[in-house]
């Protein structure tokens, strides 16, 4: 990968994490709109199914086959269910701790389970051993969310 191709890669994920930020917020002020955190969850959750079916049908192949005939584990199924958990979480806590504390503490919640993920292995992805190094950033991110807390 060039050096290029890396930072325009590197820029569209904070791209992506700032859309992560105005999701929270937009849930928030839909689920006081309706009164609802639930409705305002599940708005959310039919609105990303829509674009997300748009983009698998209009992109290139491969095309959904052998996800139904068992090529796929159960627990990768799960996926969903996390992200509504997340949804949920933001959806009452914006309001309470306000959108800087409660994305950063989602980027600590992120990670240190990113971090336990990486060092162990876990579901098959490529082990990456914790270090000193990535704890002393950890510590940084969890000393961030007190500075912004301030």
């Amino acid at each position: 990968m060039t050096a290029i191709s890396y930072l325009f890669c590197c820029l569209a994920v904070v791209a992506a994490a700032v859309s992560v930020a105005l999701q929270q917020v937009l849930n928030t002020n839909l689920r006081s709109q309706l009164e609802s955190p639930w409705w305002a969850g599940r708005i959310s959750y039919a609105v990303g199914t829509v674009v997300m079916l748009t983009l698998a049908l209009t992109s290139a192949p491969p095309r959904l086959s052998g996800a139904f005939s068992g090529a796929t584990s159960w627990l990768s199924w799960t996926g969903g269910f996390f992200g509504a958990i997340f949804i949920a979480t933001a959806i009452f806590m914006v309001p309470r701790l306000g959108a800087a504390t409660v994305l950063a503490l989602i980027v600590v919640g992120q990670m240190l389970g990113s971090l336990t993920l990486d060092h162990f292995g876990i579901l098959g992805i490529p082990q990456h051993a914790v270090s000193l190094t990535r704890l002393i950033g950890a510590a940084f991110l969890i000393l961030g969310v007190f500075l912004i807390r301030i």
